[in-house]
């Protein structure tokens, strides 16, 4: 009996890199403001998000993800800097940045084209990203801003690309609990 399930496929960050992020968003829980958190271990750098999908289109996501990764190496990212979503005037989103770098966009680009033969929608317009938090009012944003700002270009860490994983999410009221459905090794 097939299912519908929330999905994504996504690149875990090692733990020096989670408690590196853990510091900067301390900084902003110093502040009295609205900011809903991405809980540390959940912090990982989406590749695709699906959506609710039936469980019988994971085996086309597998084979379409291995025939893409085949042709991918091992490489290295850089994790940098602090923005937000849409701008910095109008908070959304407060992001941790990835350093512009060839071969994750190259293999985002290739997994999105390839993704879209599957009927799912195109990806506009990419940016690598790590979500840290969610502002929900302006409260105190000038100081949220002051932090971001301090922090654009902070340095935080690198790390080595080698596995990626199809994600199940499921919604709670404390959070989304993820879970690696499948394991892709580069």
């Amino acid at each position: 009996m097939s299912e519908n399930i929330r999905s994504f496929l996504a690149i875990e960050l090692k733990p020096e890199l989670k408690t590196e992020i853990k510091q900067i968003i301390k900084e902003f829980k110093k502040i009295d403001t609205d900011i809903k958190y991405v809980s540390t271990e959940n912090l990982h750098l989406t590749l695709k998000f699906f959506g609710n999908i039936n469980t019988k289109k994971l085996d086309q996501i597998k084979l379409s993800t291995q025939k893409i990764i085949e042709n991918f190496q091992p490489f290295k990212i850089e994790i940098q800097g602090i923005g937000t979503f849409p701008n910095k005037n109008h908070i959304k989103v407060i992001w941790i940045g990835i350093k512009d770098n060839k071969k994750l966009s190259q293999l985002q680009k290739e997994l999105d084209k390839e993704y879209n033969k599957l009927g799912f929608k195109k990806e506009r317009d990419y940016k690598s990203h790590l979500t840290i938090g969610r502002m929900k009012t302006a409260k105190n944003k000038n100081k949220v801003q002051k932090i971001i700002k301090e922090n654009e270009n902070i340095p935080i860490g690198e790390m080595t690309i080698n596995k990626i994983y199809l994600k199940k999410s499921t919604l709670t009221p404390n959070g989304p609990i993820y879970e690696n459905l499948i394991e892709f090794s580069l």
